[in-house]
């Protein structure tokens, strides 16, 4: 049976099974591989394949869900949010996915998904629905309930291991750090860490201190991999919630531009375009932010261990039809919801890919 054969009723099941698993206690935080994946030693090839990263803005289910605070996302909260728009969303995040040409995604690094079934709804519909993809997610502290998820091509990706790593800011919690570890054809090991940092509420310095957390705790883990494994291919995508060149991204992270990147270090591949070009993936009072960004290991970057980034280039997919031009001038990314009035767009961010390739 096709892992995503799931019906309306099996949903209403996964709610309540959900529910129950989240009042016995905490979910379980790591996942070994599942013995059900398309075996890796018939991994089929990946070149060609881009890996996409989407802040999807808000993508709810219907349902109000017990512990939450998503009443606004239900047919009679305040955003009026129904099936209708759900579906239509779900249309127009999938045109947005498969937009980079050639080939079906390899993988995509979503955030802002309240659950597993919104992504599995998504990777069903439209172009997506021709490959078999399988979703790493956990349910995050969050109190509205966003969460990070990554969907990969099960006959191109064997998932080795998931795990969600906890990021303590404090009294109010935010996403946990999504990592992924798997496999390539021909076996190449890939770790892969999804991210959605503490937002700007409340000013960008003040609220500071909160990424600085989310950067440290990821810098803990890219380090834990490279006293384990020589030479690991580390991707890290997501929402970082700052620029390329802030405190978080620079200092507490350690990415680096590609010149002054060094061994055991990380590569941003967002800071020359947003240096250089002026380009971003959201817009905020007429100024374009490079919040959304790829970076990568100095190994992954120069290729050291059979596979490195194509071009040393990530993209951003940035099609007028995922644009809105205001009369005013200049463009924002074409988003669904401005407070509570519904626009019917796509996103308020912009998505982003890359294509890895081996060396």
């Amino acid at each position: 049976m096709n892992y995503f054969s799931i019906t309306s009723l099996s949903l209403f099941f996964y709610v309540l099974i959900a529910s129950a698993c989240s009042a016995q206690g905490e979910n379980k935080k790591v996942i070994q591989s599942d013995s059900s994946l398309y075996p890796h030693e018939l991994l089929l090839d990946f070149e060609g394949h881009p890996v996409v990263f989407y802040n999807v803005e808000n993508l709810f289910d219907t349902l109000d869900a017990p512990g939450k605070n998503d009443v606004e996302f239900t047919p009679d909260g305040k955003k009026g949010w129904n099936t209708e728009r759900y579906n239509d969303k779900l249309e127009k995040l999938a045109e947005v996915i498969t937009f980079p040409p050639n080939h079906q995604p390899l993988m995509v690094g979503l955030c802002e998904v309240e659950t597993l079934p919104v992504v599995v709804d998504l990777m069903q519909t439209g172009k997506l629905a021709a490959s078999t993809y399988r979703v790493a997610h956990f349910d995050s502290p969050d109190s509205r309930g966003i969460d990070v998820a990554l969907a990969y091509d099960s006959q191109r990706f064997y998932m080795l291991h998931q795990e969600a790593v906890f990021v303590d800011i404090g009294p109010r919690p935010t996403r946990d750090i999504l990592y992924v570890k798997g496999l390539l054809k021909d076996s190449i090991e890939l770790h892969v860490f999804v991210n959605h940092w503490p937002s700007r509420i409340g000013g960008v310095e003040r609220s500071e201190v909160k990424r600085v957390a989310a950067a440290k705790r990821l810098r803990h883990k890219v380090d834990s991999l490279n006293k384990v494994h020589e030479h690991p291919n580390i991707l890290i995508m997501g929402d970082f919630n700052d620029n390329p060149d802030d405190i978080s991204i620079d200092r507490a992270l350690g990415a680096k531009a590609p010149a002054n990147a060094k061994t055991n270090g990380l590569v941003n591949l967002s800071r020359g375009p947003y240096k250089k070009e002026g380009a971003g993936t959201y817009n905020y009072k007429g100024n374009w932010d490079m919040l959304d960004q790829f970076i990568v290991s100095f190994d992954l970057w120069m290729g050291h261990n059979g596979l490195w980034v194509k071009d040393g280039k990530k993209y951003i997919i940035d099609d007028d039809r995922f644009l809105y031009f205001p009369n005013s001038g200049g463009s924002t990314p074409n988003k669904t919801y401005g407070g509570n009035n519904y626009y019917g767009g796509y996103s308020d961010h912009l998505a982003i890919y890359l294509y890895l390739e081996r060396h």
